[in-house]
């Protein structure tokens, strides 16, 4: 049995729907609430699903779980309540790793990209602490991420007891279905298709860096297939621990994804660039790639898709179809 925490969510949802098509049992702990998130569970109702605040008496009934995939977080990149936040992101995977160390569980959990911070440290997932304290993430979101990194760099250095399997994923771009729930957070390719959908241009930010040209901001866009497949593949090779960047390894510009968006749509590219919110001044990544030598040399051997392949894919498959979901 496979314990899932944000399941109903985008990318848990997307895993959810892999690990039914398997016949796997999960039990998924989230909250549904409105616009419309249980349509990501639709096609694959649950053996369970738990909210949150129902976690700590499952956990106290020792449930037969062989495993714990924890993606349940406030992800917002624009989020301002420190406790809800440090809370939720922090002590909750703090606590997930003490249960499934003592209980001899494996331990998957989503970590960010967002602890990159400006990238000028690179993008590196070297997990020792030493590595990890070189980092300054650029908003709350991403620093309560890179402190769970941080304590967990520490507690393996400390020799202190952990998961019989662990991994942590940066998790670059993601996009694809069952991301519609989100509102303000939804990827930025989705954002651009209703846009060019309704008649309008894909409205891009201007450059907020000298010597940056408008639309030249590049970022390492991912299918979130393929970050279903890096998550089966641990699931299926325990043998594997560590935190590894989750990326395509190729960063690409707006620009770029805007004619790909586009193309999918069966438009004439039409752009039109907007000054950048105040809200994200100063918090915002004009540049992220992946490295992903650490992910390579680990074993996994799958192609990741490219841009232009996963934006057709999301389009026409999933946009413009009548069941948008998975």
């Amino acid at each position: 049995m496979i314990l899932l925490t944000g399941g109903a969510g985008f990318i848990g949802s997307n895993l959810h729907a892999a690990l039914a098509g398997r016949g796997q049992e999960v039990i998924i702990v989230d909250r549904l609430r409105g616009a419309g998130k249980w349509r990501n569970l639709r096609a694959h109702p649950p053996a369970s699903l738990l909210p949150p605040e129902a976690l700590d008496d499952l956990l106290s009934a020792h449930p037969p779980v062989e495993t714990v995939v924890h993606l349940g977080a406030i992800s917002s990149t624009t989020a301002t309540d420190g406790d809800a936040v440090w809370a939720t992101n922090t002590e909750l995977s703090l606590k997930l790793w003490h249960w499934c160390a003592s209980r001899g569980v494996r331990f998957l959990y989503a970590s960010s990209a967002a602890t990159y911070g400006d990238g000028t440290a690179g993008f590196d997932d070297d997990q020792a602490a030493s590595a990890l304290a070189r980092l300054r993430p650029l908003n709350l979101y991403g620093w309560s991420k890179h402190a769970f990194d941080l304590r967990v760099a520490r507690l393996l250095a400390e020799g202190k007891s952990r998961p019989p399997q662990w991994a942590g994923l940066k998790f670059f771009n993601v996009y694809g279905p069952n991301e519609y729930h989100k509102g303000g957070m939804v990827s930025v390719v989705k954002v651009k298709y209703d846009e060019v959908a309704a008649g309008g241009p894909a409205r891009l930010f201007r450059s907020d860096r000298p010597g940056l040209e408008d639309g030249a901001q590049r970022r390492d866009f991912i299918w979130v297939g393929d970050v279903v497949a890096v998550l089966l593949w641990l699931l299926d090779t325990p043998s594997v621990n560590g935190l590894f960047n989750l990326g395509s390894g190729q960063a690409r510009s707006y620009l770029d994804l805007a004619g790909a968006v586009c193309a999918a749509a069966g438009v004439a590219p039409r752009i039109a660039f907007i000054d950048m919110p105040q809200a994200l001044a100063g918090q915002y990544q004009s540049f992220t790639e992946a490295r992903m030598d650490r992910l390579r040399a680990a074993g996994y051997r799958a192609a990741f898709t490219p841009l232009e392949q996963g934006i057709r894919r999301y389009v026409q498959d999933h946009l413009m179809a009548a069941d948008r979901y998975v």
